[in-house]
């Protein structure tokens, strides 16, 4: 964990930022962002709940990189609250889809399967080159490790697109596309508990 302990929390000095972490944060920035823009333009195109889920999870993401690179000199205690407002947003993500899925159940809207599956395998290629830069940060601080968590999690839920759009494909129904997106909104609730609980942790210490 970074960070020290002390009793008075309010005149801790916060810790140093490391140069490659803040550049590896302006990389993740950049790539997410315009991910973003390139899966909300398809998901609306192909009809897909789980690429729109992505897409959304994109934004977020962008968001949750640039609030990382907000606090990053800042207090473990400043970064904490921070952590708590990003698993908030994951959280309020992970409901959303879950929402959005189930309209789509109801409206019976059969997504295109080759633009689901074109589009997931790009973003995964761009969320597997992130994750590979963040890897060695996965067990920092809670800011830290939900920046990993996200990153993580958008890659196995590219993965689950493309599976989705295989099953789309094979069966000519939207139910791996609705499937798939429920998962992704799990990944983001049980990370977003994750964090919170780390975070919560760092606040009481």
């Amino acid at each position: 964990m970074m960070g020290a302990h002390c009793c008075n929390h309010d005149h801790q000095q916060p810790a140093k930022p490391d140069p490659k972490y803040r550049r590896i944060l302006w990389i993740a920035l950049v790539v997410n962002f315009a991910m973003f823009a390139i899966e909300i333009i398809f998901s609306l195109q192909s009809k897909s709940v789980s690429l729109l889920a992505d897409s959304i999870d994109f934004l977020g993401d962008s968001a949750n990189y640039a609030i990382s690179l907000w606090v990053l000199a800042m207090s473990v205690q400043t970064r904490a609250k921070a952590s708590l407002f990003k698993a908030a947003s994951m959280a309020l993500f992970g409901v959303g889809v879950l929402v959005h899925a189930i309209w789509n159940a109801i409206t019976g809207v059969i997504p295109d399967a080759e633009t689901m599956s074109l589009v997931g395998l790009l973003a995964l290629v761009a969320n597997l080159s992130v994750a590979w830069l963040l890897y060695a940060y996965r067990n920092g601080d809670s800011n830290m490790r939900s920046v990993w968590l996200c990153t993580r999690n958008d890659a196995l839920g590219n993965i689950a697109v493309i599976v989705a759009a295989i099953g789309v494909f094979g069966t000519g129904t939207a139910w791996p596309d609705l499937i798939v997106a429920s998962i992704m909104a799990s990944l983001a609730l049980t990370a977003a508990w994750q964090v919170a609980k780390q975070a919560q942790r760092e606040l009481a210490q």
